[in-house]
């Protein structure tokens, strides 16, 4: 009992998967459809059932080389064949190559009786044939309720159901099997979803005269999946499902800056700037040049041969143009070369996922290094609060995937004073935080930027008042009065006085500066004449020692004479004595 070694979570077998190839789908369930099981696809009319379907069928066959065999009981292959031609789908290109066959079986529910011997033999037959004829992978039957919705007998349709899908799992192929939802069931037999492995849910809601398609996995057997409902759309590119809570927090950051496009705002920031990759809301009431700052950034972005995708929900893009022309940001030069593309619709035009699936669109199609939203507030229009909230939480993580500087604008309005909260509540999704205000003082009414928070480097926290000019934005220099920050008249004021004080202080020490010029005169004037007494003291000083010196000189020589005369006076007398004797 010992010596039995059990298997790690690693070691055990993982429940095999077949790709679908729809945009988020496979991320909502960790992988696709399970693979050689049947999977169910239930909804109410227009969700797109039949189209996930044929999606599933063309992906399989053009990505994964799985053929795919289409058995539809209500369209025919010419009305199914017209029908996806709109998504870029050629039926017909794919069944001369043998990746996929489309099968009508037309059901006649009038002339169908009803026996206890009834069937699926015929079906059986006839579908086995077509997956051995094209060696399919993967099937698609459309819809369920025409083989079963003429049986009222439970028992029958209970034991044919279970038969089907026990067949389809014999053969090995990843079925999908589309089915009309029910009154309270969520198929109007409500069996299918009992015996299926997995259940899809979609759902066309209507709600505030905006349409909005979701999905949800209902059932995985054998693997995990997300719970949640996910919206979808239906475009010209086939079915994308946008997920909400299945990305994580795991993509790469850079140490790269970006500039602002205004250098005094640069200089706000520790590192002179923006993160690569980072996103950053620019939040403010009505006329506070949040427009005129998302441009300066645009600009700056395309004066770097770099490529910016701009939203504008509230101008056109002649009209933007024109009016950054007049602040001195000329973005056309920027539109020719293709560096810069602006994108202009009224948020009421579509739905907020289909914004979301455009903006993904033209993020792929374009790169862009950065994009600006321009505002995000005018979303409120297109949905409530939370859901606002939910494409916008996906569309910074789907930004931060890939790297993209995104800079927003949005409005608060000026009825709250609750200036530091944004009405889409995106403001702690953000990494940087701008913040511009009026600046109300006495008859006027200013400008003034902050900001409130910038993850990862440090900020200033001043709140620094700007002018909009003929050359762009300008950030002025803080000036403090008596009463603190002041700006417009009041600041002009103040430097009036500052500069009349400096010239007062200028004056003074202008006339210190002379009076000290002339006490050193004076002093040097003073210094002068002791020198010169010094000079005539020392002078006669001289001539009295000159003069002692001689006299000195004069009495020693005298002397010395007077001795030497006196010493040879006495010499020859004594001498005569001597003579005598």
């Amino acid at each position: 009992m010992q010596d039995k070694k059990t298997s790690s979570p690693a070691e055990l077998p993982t429940l095999p998967k077949a790709p679908t190839g729809i945009e988020g789908l496979d991320e909502i369930t960790e992988g696709g459809l399970p693979k050689g099981r049947p999977t169910l696809i239930c909804g109410s009319a227009g969700c797109g059932k039949t189209l996930m379907g044929i999606e599933f069928l063309v992906r399989g066959a053009l990505e994964f080389g799985e053929p795919g065999v289409l058995m539809a009981f209500e369209e025919t292959a010419e009305e199914l064949t017209a029908n996806v031609t709109s998504l870029g789908f050629d039926l017909p290109a794919l069944q001369e190559q043998k990746l996929l066959r489309v099968d009508h079986v037309h059901v006649d529910r009038s002339e169908i009786e009803e026996t206890g011997e009834y069937d699926l033999e015929g079906l059986f037959i006839r579908l086995g044939y077509a997956i051995d004829s094209i060696g399919a992978k993967r099937v698609v039957l459309d819809t369920i309720e025409s083989l079963f919705g003429g049986f009222p007998n439970e028992a029958v349709l209970r034991s044919e159901i279970r038969r089907l899908f026990r067949w389809l799992k014999d053969r090995g192929v990843t079925t999908v099997i589309t089915a009309e939802r029910g009154d309270g069931t969520l198929t109007r037999q409500g069996l299918e979803e009992y015996v299926s492995d997995c259940v899809i849910l979609l759902d066309n809601r209507v709600i505030d005269q905006i349409t909005t398609r979701r999905l949800r996995v209902v059932k995985y057997r054998g693997s995990t999946h997300g719970t949640n409902e996910y919206p979808y759309l239906i475009s010209e590119e086939g079915i994308s499902v946008l997920p909400v809570t299945s990305l994580k927090l795991e993509h790469e950051v850079s140490d790269q800056i970006v500039s602002s496009g205004v250098p005094a705002l640069d200089e706000m920031f520790g590192r002179k700037g923006f993160y690569q990759g980072s996103s950053i809301l620019l939040t403010g009431t009505a006329g506070t040049a949040k427009t005129t700052l998302a441009a300066a950034f645009a600009n700056q972005i395309a004066s770097q041969n770099k490529r910016c995708l701009y939203f504008a929900f509230e101008e056109s893009p002649q009209q933007l143009v024109r009016n950054m022309r007049s602040v001195g940001v000329d973005l056309a030069p920027w539109i020719e070369q293709g560096l810069l593309h602006i994108e202009a619709s009224r948020p009421t035009l579509n739905g907020l996922e289909r914004h979301l699936v455009v903006i993904h669109k033209l993020v792929k199609e374009l790169k862009p290094d950065a994009v600006v939203i321009d505002p995000i507030s005018n979303l409120i229009n297109v949905g409530n609060v939370n859901e606002v909230r939910s494409m916008l939480t996906r569309l910074i993580d789907f930004l931060k995937v890939n790297n993209i500087t995104a800079l927003f604008t949005a409005l608060i309005s000026g009825r709250t004073n609750q200036l530091d909260a944004t009405e889409e509540g995106v403001s702690s999704l953000v990494d940087t935080w701008i913040s511009v205000r009026d600046l109300e003082g006495v008859g006027e009414r200013n400008r003034g930027l902050s900001i409130l928070k910038s993850r990862g480097m440090s900020h200033s926290n001043q709140v620094r008042e700007f002018v909009v000019t003929d050359h762009g934005i300008q950030l002025l220099d803080v000036v403090i009065g008596p009463t603190g920050i002041v700006t417009g008249a009041s600041r002009l004021t103040q430097q009036l006085q500052e500069q009349a004080q400096e010239l007062a202080l200028r004056q003074e020490l202008e006339r210190k500066d002379r009076e000290l010029e002339r006490r050193r005169r004076v002093l040097e004037a003073t210094i002068a004449n002791l020198r010169t007494e010094f000079e005539s003291v020392e002078e006669e000083l001289r001539q009295i020692n000159s003069e002692e010196l001689t006299r000195h000189q004069t009495f020693t020589e005298g002397r010395t004479a007077a001795v030497s005369e006196m010493s040879g006076r006495g010499a020859p007398g004594h001498n005569t004595k001597s003579n005598n004797q």
